[in-house]
């Protein structure tokens, strides 16, 4: 897999190559100091992996990963963070490593890293390269808070003006992307435009209902309710072969 190393400090860098010797499936492609730098390279190299920094001057890890366009590298963050500090954001991560950096830990990482790439493709869409899959992860920051959000767990999104409302698990966080934008990323079998204001993901329809002016009410799991127009309950029918 090719991994790009990002890191303003040459030390931290010239170190993670040297343990990355051990590991000849990983290939480094490149290096970047900065955030622009780091941008401009993922574009050009178009790495699987990323080492990235949380701490660098002028703008952070998480600032990258809002620029990038989904579907997001696999990201293994190195931070100079104490544990205690990392757990906020380590469920979040594919991984982290404390700097100075474990061997031990760095093999840990790249054995979830294998065992992800190994797992069955699964809904992956054929439509395009382009499209997330549900298998996929967008990363998303509101304020202090990131998360590193499956697809499969967005069961609804809401337009905000130019911004997007995520529904996922217990939170609503904004994206700042359009969600005619995030419609077109997303694979049109698993993800449906219910409205003008409101996309859902059919995974987690749990009932229907017949609605005003032949419309239907929707109701996915976790007890949100969504309604659908005539013309876009037919669509729905014949989506659902209802």
């Amino acid at each position: 897999m090719k991994a790009l190393l990002i890191d303003d400090e040459r030390l931290a860098r010239n170190e993670l190559r040297r343990l990355l010797a051990a590991h000849p499936d990983i290939e480094i492609v490149g290096e970047a100091v900065d955030v622009d730098d780091a941008a401009q390279k993922v574009a050009e190299l178009k790495p699987g992996l990323l080492f990235l920094d949380v701490q660098m001057p002028g703008a952070d890890g998480f600032s990258l990963l809002e620029r990038l366009e989904p579907p997001l590298p696999a990201v293994i963050f190195t931070t100079a963070y104490d544990e205690f500090a990392v757990k906020a954001f380590e469920f979040n991560a594919l991984d982290y490593l404390l700097k100075p950096v474990d061997p031990n830990r760095l093999i840990a990482a790249l054995e979830r890293l294998r065992a992800r790439e190994a797992a069955p493709a699964g809904s992956a869409s054929p439509l395009s390269v382009s499209r997330l899959t549900l298998e996929d992860k967008v990363f998303v920051r509101e304020g202090d808070r990131c998360w590193f959000v499956p697809v499969k767990s967005i069961r609804l999104l809401e337009s905000e003006g130019n911004y997007t409302r995520l529904h996922f698990d217990d939170n609503k966080p904004q994206l700042f992307r359009s969600l005619t934008a995030m419609e077109e990323r997303l694979d049109p079998r698993n993800f449906f435009r219910a409205n003008r204001k409101q996309v859902i993901n059919l995974t987690w329809v749990e009932g229907i209902e017949p609605w005003f002016s032949g419309g239907l009410l929707v109701k996915l799991k976790g007890g949100l309710k969504v309604e659908l127009s005539r013309r876009q309950a037919q669509d729905f029918r014949e989506r659902m072969s209802l």
